[in-house]
């Protein structure tokens, strides 16, 4: 391991336009990098490193195929789990609005508050490409809004999960008798469904990354259109 070679890293201009991102000038990896490239460049300083390590499931290549998709579902990934996850929330706020404090709603624990603070933050971050826009090269490796992001929304499912035991433990006596009890047949089906949509996921990429490298023309070789405008720039 201590022969190994660390991946040369690369400039703006020397990775197609659909690897740019606003603001940062250095710190890019071969967009042909081998399996062992990949790994050993989880250890070295990149523009990504802070990203790997705060997320284990980079999308490179729905990137790859259509960078507006991928957008849209890295935003939807968000913001999905947060509605969904929510609704007991939005369910209980709109049984007490108009109703003042007859309805429990200040027993709500302050996490909620926390956690919506994170969401509104990671998704300003991911928007707004702030602090790099402002100084380009200067938050190449450390501070730029992908790495921002990643730590408000590690942070907002925090405050999330402890929001939802807040308010588990103050309803406790509620839920035990008005909630119907789920049972071990419906625990094991809930858990069925949530394995099989992963697998059906996992399988979905995995299928895209064995296709993409032969069918994505930006892996075919050849600079990128403009390159050698950016460089002189």
């Amino acid at each position: 391991m201590l022969s190994l070679k660390l991946p040369q890293l690369l400039q703006v201009h020397q990775v197609p336009r659909v690897f740019w991102e606003d603001g940062i000038v250095s710190g890019y990896r071969r967009p042909t990098s081998s399996a062992l490239d990949c790994i050993l460049s989880s250890f070295q300083m990149t523009n990504e490193t802070v990203n790997i390590w705060t997320h284990f499931l980079p999308t490179w290549f729905p990137e790859l195929e259509s960078p507006g998709l991928s957008k849209i579902l890295r935003t939807g990934a968000f913001a999905y789990p947060f509605l969904f996850d929510n609704l007991p929330l939005f369910y209980r706020l709109g049984l007490c609005w108009g109703r003042g404090h007859s309805c429990g709603h200040e027993a709500l624990s302050i996490n909620h508050g926390y956690h919506l603070l994170c969401a509104l933050l990671t998704g300003f971050l991911f928007a707004s490409h702030l602090p790099e826009r402002l100084a380009p090269g200067r938050f190449d490796y450390i501070g730029h809004s992908h790495q921002l992001f990643h730590i408000c929304a590690v942070l907002g499912t925090h405050f999330q999960l402890e929001a939802v035991l807040a308010d588990m433990e103050s309803r406790q006596a509620w839920l035990a008798t008005q909630a119907p009890p789920l049972g071990l047949a419906g625990t094991v089906a809930t858990l069925g469904l949530a394995v099989a949509g992963n697998l059906l996921i996992i399988a979905a990429f995995t299928a895209s990354l064995f296709r993409a490298p032969s069918t994505c023309p930006l892996l075919q070789g050849g600079p990128p259109e403009g390159g050698t405008n950016a460089k002189q720039q």
